[in-house]
């Protein structure tokens, strides 16, 4: 069975909307959660684009998957960096004596 390139076009969009919708009616207390489960998927797109990248089937997907690893990773981290950055501001302050 192949996908036209248009099918798979209307498909991106429609998750882009869906998932832009999700995120956005999401509580502001929910958001470190969600960033947590974000990472996880993230990871999962690093060992696709690692898989893809390792393949070398053609220079294009090589470079195409070197990509999505760069942009994956970026993910990880940026997120990661959000969620520290945002359970520091619930810690309690200690109070100095």
């Amino acid at each position: 069975m192949k996908t036209d390139i248009w099918t798979m076009l209307v498909i991106f969009m429609l998750a882009t909307f869906v998932g832009f919708q999700v995120i956005q009616n999401v509580s502001r207390l929910l958001h470190t959660p969600l960033m947590s489960l974000t990472n996880a998927i993230s990871a999962i797109a690093v060992v696709g684009s690692i898989i893809i990248a390792g393949e070398q089937k053609s220079l294009l997907s090589a470079v195409l998957g070197a990509v999505a690893v760069a942009a994956s990773m970026t993910n990880i981290v940026s997120g990661f960096l959000i969620t520290d950055r945002m359970l520091k501001m619930f810690k309690q302050r200690r109070k100095s004596s």
